[in-house]
């Protein structure tokens, strides 16, 4: 019997009259850890000295155990064979990351970026060549595409050769609806991609503020399909999608398939206050031919009017909608519809539940914990400190101490006026204590296979500890879904400042493995106040993060807007980063920028450990861009899981079509995709590392020859 090839497995000992040895996948490891490194040279057709089975194939091997019984790495082959080759090694040794090594470069002007200004961005990839495409947005102003006219919004096409090319007035993925001229463009700021008729190729949807209905001249909201020449169509006119008969104004959009159908729905929150109050959030369900219907009331997505201090507490209001995203927290294959809310208003879940067909909606935002954090205590706000000094009488004044610097009501008063910051009557209730949340990623921070929350905030010196910062809210895998907030203390996300008064402007962010060493770390984009720069933590142990000094990284004042991608498939995740002017009075310099010139920074380190990196298409049941689809990835005896992402946050992030996981030193991975189908469909193989691969579904997954 001639065999030939490398197994690596880790082996179960059992002590009998025979040995059996069960093997369960794994990556290579060190000699001494959890079992040693051994090679097995025999001739299949020797005489054995112990009868080993192998999964399900039984061959006689010369075995030498340890006595312990501990677990063993093995890597084999049959030396009867006379043209057997010695096996490769798997090194163990990777040159990874490593504290003062400089991960970023800038490369803005070598990949042909200067004057590309934005402060919203998002992935795509408008002719599905696997190179990731970028959509850049500054404000989302109409565009004046004759030359030297003021542009407001680019689509820029990965050449694949280390650069960017300009085909966005070829495209008419902004050819304006109202004025006919080649060189006019749309407004809108609101962008993301998904395969809305299953063609294979990404339409773009564009959210655009509309609040006066009745007003003919003003653009709507908008699809836009891919006709797959790099040209866009819009889609059909009558579609809820475009909010012709309400108000509208939408901050956050999702493309998600809510009810596993197969085709792609629209999650839309809002942010205009119409009036006293702001605006219903929207479902919209697609009809795979790029319609939409409005579904919000009939699977009970109702929010009311503010007009209730009670309604507001439990959450029941409107959300003042800053973003929002859709994923699966609790793995039972309906997605979690959420808003992020603006002014320290409550956030809002949705949890989704099935009878037969139906999928209806339950307002868990309260319950879950992703409303608000637990701390309620108004007293340590500064304006609620110096009002009470000045109202001493006032309700509930009499338990708020003092402000300990006398500077404090001087400056908020000159700042604010009378009243300082401080509502006496609304400042103490619940649905005023939350956090100003720009952003929710989704995404698996802690490995531990629940999806967990990275909220993005905006957070003053004077409001206190009971204003939500930006931090995790770690999945508790319970049910009904849960999460947990152990605090920036706990978890390292915390930051020094110098000022008296700061303001931190957390706005965007990003959860990305910036050193491929299998853990996910956190990107904050701090925007429009004085000193706020982008920041970058590494998760150095499981839930504790370490901030990167910025000469690790990159200094990058009034960072807003982020998008992360390999721009250059080199096996590591390169980062795109806008610039926001908004509060620069007095600031101009390296703070703040002539212009919102983008900038990009290419990964210098990542690729020296290992990666994978997927591009999934949906099959039978499913939407054909995948979103919403699960991959876990176990390599090292770790078991990272991410989503395909169909636009989260504020203004329309969206992360790569491809999947990116880093491996650390790992040899090989056992990759496992859960498809957004009704039945769940589930595939499981093994990969060798350093590649990047096509996955259809229920198909062999296929090698992705890059081309330029």
């Amino acid at each position: 019997m001639a065999w030939r090839g490398r197994f690596r497995a880790r082996f179960a000992l059992t002590i009998s009259a025979s040995v059996t040895l069960f093997i369960s996948p794994i990556g290579c490891s060190e000699p001494g850890d959890n079992g040693a490194l051994v090679t097995i040279d025999a001739g299949l057709d020797a005489a054995p000295s112990l009868d080993v089975s192998i999964t399900d194939v039984s061959v006689p091997l010369d075995v030498s155990m340890g006595a312990d019984g501990s677990p063993i790495d093995v890597a084999f082959r049959d030396t009867s064979a006379p043209d057997a080759a010695p096996l490769p090694q798997c090194p163990t040794e990777m040159n990874g990351w490593s504290s003062g090594v400089a991960a970023f470069r800038a490369v803005t002007e070598q990949w042909g970026l200067l004057d590309v200004e934005g402060e919203y961005l998002s992935v795509t990839d408008i002719d599905g060549d696997h190179w990731p495409d970028v959509l850049v947005r500054k404000g989302g102003g109409s565009d004046d595409f004759t030359r030297g006219g003021i542009r407001h919004k680019w689509l820029l096409h990965n050449t694949g050769e280390g650069g960017f090319e300009d085909p966005t007035k070829r495209s008419r993925l902004f050819a304006s609806t109202l004025n006919p001229q080649p060189s006019f463009g749309r407004p809108g700021k609101v962008l993301v991609s998904g395969d809305v008729d299953n063609d294979g190729d990404l339409d773009i949807y564009i959210g655009q503020g509309r609040t006066d209905s009745a007003n003919a001249d003003a653009e709507t909201s908008d699809l836009l399909l891919n006709n797959g020449d790099g040209t866009f169509t819009p889609g059909p006119r009558d579609s809820a999608a475009r909010f012709l008969d309400t108000p509208s104004n939408p901050a956050g959009v999702s493309f998600v398939d809510f009810d596993r159908d197969g085709l792609l729905d629209l999650w839309v929150v809002h942010n205009e206050r119409s009036g006293p109050t702001p605006l219903q959030d929207s479902l919209l369900k697609g009809d795979g031919a790029g319609g939409f219907v409005d579904v919000t009331h009939a699977l009970g997505l109702t929010t009311v009017a503010w007009n209730s201090v009670f309604s507001l507490n439990q959450a029941q209001g409107h959300s003042w909608g800053w973003g929002g995203v859709a994923c699966d927290l609790d793995d039972d294959g309906l997605p979690e519809l959420m808003a992020s809310s603006y002014g320290r208003f409550p956030n809002h879940l949705w949890a989704p539940s099935r009878e037969g067909e139906a999928v209806t909606f339950e307002n868990a935002s309260i319950a879950s914990g992703y409303a608000f954090d637990e701390n309620q205590d108004w007293t340590d706000n500064l304006s609620a400190q110096c009002y009470c000094a000045d109202e001493p009488t006032a309700p509930e004044c009499d338990r708020c101490p003092a402000p300990e610097d006398s500077r404090v009501c001087d400056g908020l008063r000159r700042a604010f006026g009378p009243n300082y910051r401080w509502s006496h009557a609304n400042g103490r209730q619940p649905f005023s204590l939350g956090g100003v949340t720009g952003t929710t990623v989704c995404t698996d921070v802690d490995n531990d296979g629940h999806l967990d929350l990275v909220n993005y905030e905006i957070v003053h010196s004077d409001t206190g500890r009971n204003s939500d910062p930006s931090q995790v809210l770690f999945n508790t895998g319970q049910t009904p879904l849960s999460f947990e907030r152990p605090g920036i203390d706990e978890t390292g996300l915390t930051r020094t400042d110098e000022s008296f008064f700061w303001d931190h402007g957390d706005m965007t962010g990003a959860v990305f493995d910036f050193d491929n060493d299998g853990w996910p770390d956190i990107y904050i984009g701090a925007a429009e106040y004085a000193g706020n720069r982008a920041l970058l933590y590494r998760q150095a142990s499981p839930r504790r993060f370490e901030e990167l000094a910025v000469e690790d990284y990159f200094e990058h004042f009034r960072a807003h807007g982020v998008a992360v991608a390999d721009f250059d498939r080199d096996g590591d995740l390169d980062v795109l980063v806008g610039h926001s002017r908004f509060r620069c009075e007095g600031f101009e310099g390296t703070e703040c920028a002539p212009n919102n010139q983008v900038q990009l920074y290419e990964n210098l380190v990542g690729n020296h450990n290992r990666w994978l990196q997927l591009r999934l298409e949906g099959g039978e049941g499913s939407n054909r861009s995948a979103i919403g689809a699960r991959v876990s990835v176990t390599a090292n005896r770790v078991t990272q899981t991410q989503t395909v992402d169909g636009g989260h946050g504020r203004f329309g992030l969206q992360r790569d079509f491809m999947l990116h996981f880093g491996l650390g030193t790992a040899c090989d991975a056992e990759v496992t995709i859960t498809w957004p189908d009704a039945e769940r469909s589930q595939q499981t193989f093994q990969v060798e590392p350093d590649q990047r691969l096509f996955v259809r579904q229920g198909q062999e997954p296929e090698p992705i020859v890059l081309r330029p």
